[in-house]
Parts: structure tokens; sequence; C-alpha cells
């Protein structure tokens, strides 16, 4: 069969280079494979140093760079005098590492900001109507008990916002998917960044407890279109407080 030029080149244009990988990136490779396969469950203790070095063929560093590379995404938990662990495998471990990525990105322009607060508004409409059709009593009474929690905290800001996170995180909670979960409290933790220091003089607080108040009326009585529309008008008003500083 006759190759062309142009077919010639085309062949040419692929690299099929093979590239030396870092001894260090192999460990991380073959050990997140035992914890793929259930070798190692949540839980576990990680093999020790030796036990690696000896298994892998590799010396000490490339096994402890390939711990700490397992450590940084969540994958295993790191104790200092204790034998390292599997960590259980969560939707909140994916997204925790976006973290330090969104945070620069929310950083780097005033419209990645205005992005999210969109972002952010469309899935807690939905999260609170999903939260009105499952209610029970018992998720009435915690979300009562977090209003109450975030008064007794008026006076010191960071704890104000915490409390204002765990009431919402409680109620995308409510929809019962953990995926839905690990979003909404990310999307709270970055938004965090920017909050804090704006409410120390934003004078709002009581506001922002009687807007919580009426969405939990709203939800205690079942009703999703009067429980997003309660929604709505608290992060319509409360989205001027998040700017980019």
């Amino acid at each position: 069969m006759l190759i062309t030029m142009e077919k010639l080149n085309d062949l040419e244009a692929i690299d099929d280079r093979i590239v030396r990988r870092k001894l260090s990136d192999q460990v991380f490779e073959r050990l997140r494979e035992m914890i793929v396969r259930g070798e190692l469950g949540a839980g576990d203790p990680m093999p020790s140093e030796r036990e690696l070095m000896e298994r892998f063929g590799v010396g000490r560093p490339a096994v402890r760079e390939a711990l700490q590379s397992m450590q940084t995404m969540g994958l295993i938990t790191i104790s200092h005098g204790e034998r390292s662990r599997v960590s259980a495998l969560s939707a909140d471990i994916a997204f925790r590492q976006m973290d330090a990525v969104a945070r620069l990105l929310l950083s780097a322009s005033p419209d990645n900001l205005e992005h999210l607060k969109e972002a952010r508004r469309l899935f807690e409409l939905g999260m609170v109507r999903i939260a009105a059709q499952n209610a029970t009593a018992e998720d009435i009474a915690e979300l009562t008990d977090l209003i109450e929690k975030q008064r007794s905290k008026i006076d010191d800001p960071k704890a104000f916002i915490r409390a204002d996170i765990a009431f919402h995180a409680k109620i995308t909670r409510m929809a019962g998917n953990p995926i839905f979960a690990a979003v909404g409290d990310a999307m709270l933790n970055w938004l965090f960044t920017y909050h804090t220091d704006l409410l120390i003089w934003s004078g709002q607080e009581e506001t922002t407890l009687r807007e919580h108040a009426a969405i939990v009326d709203r939800l205690a009585a079942g009703e999703a279109d009067g429980a997003a529309d309660a929604m709505r008008g608290h992060l319509d008003r409360s989205a001027a407080l998040y700017r980019h500083h």
C-alpha cells in the first residue's frame, strides 16, 4: 500500500515517545488502584513505608511523596505518630479538592463572583422546593434551632456566618442527595470569603434572621412555591453583600 506524503506527515505528527514517569507518580497510581479494587477500604491503615518500599521496589522519598499526594487529594489521612488511614470516599472530598483553585478563580475577576452568585441562586431555589416536599417535623425543629443559634452569634460576625451556612446547608441536605449537599457546601464556603468582612458593618443581621424564619414557615407548611419565593427574596437581598475585593 502506498503512503502519501500527507499521511506520512500525519504519522510523524503523532508523538509515540515513551515518557519516563516519576517513581512517586507510579507509586501513587498503584496505591490508588489498591483503593479502587477494595484491597484497602475506608478506615483501613495504610501499609508502612517500609512495606511499600519492599512491595514496589522503590526508595523512601518516592513512597513519602506518593503518600503526601494522596493526603492532598483527601484519599488518606495522615496523623502525627500514627499510621495513615484510608479516607471514606465521598462527593464532598471531590469538591474540597477544588477549594484553592475556586478561591483563586473568584479573586481573579468580579465576573466569576457574579457567576457563582447566579449559580447559587438557581441551585438553592431548586433545593428549597425539594425541601418543602421532604420536610419532616424533625427537619423543621432543626432549622428553627439553627436560627436561634445564629441569633445568639449576632455579635460575632464569623460565627454568625458559620450559622448562616449551616442553615442553608441543612435545607440542601433535606433533598437526600449527597452530591447536592457537597455542591451546596462548596458554593457556600467559597462565598464565605467575601461575606465575613462585609457583615461586620452591614447591619442586616436581624433582616437575615427574619428571612430565615419566613423560609422555615413556608417549609413547615409544605409550600414549595412559597418557600421558593421566600428564598428568592432572601438571596436577592443578600447578594449585594458579596462583592469582589
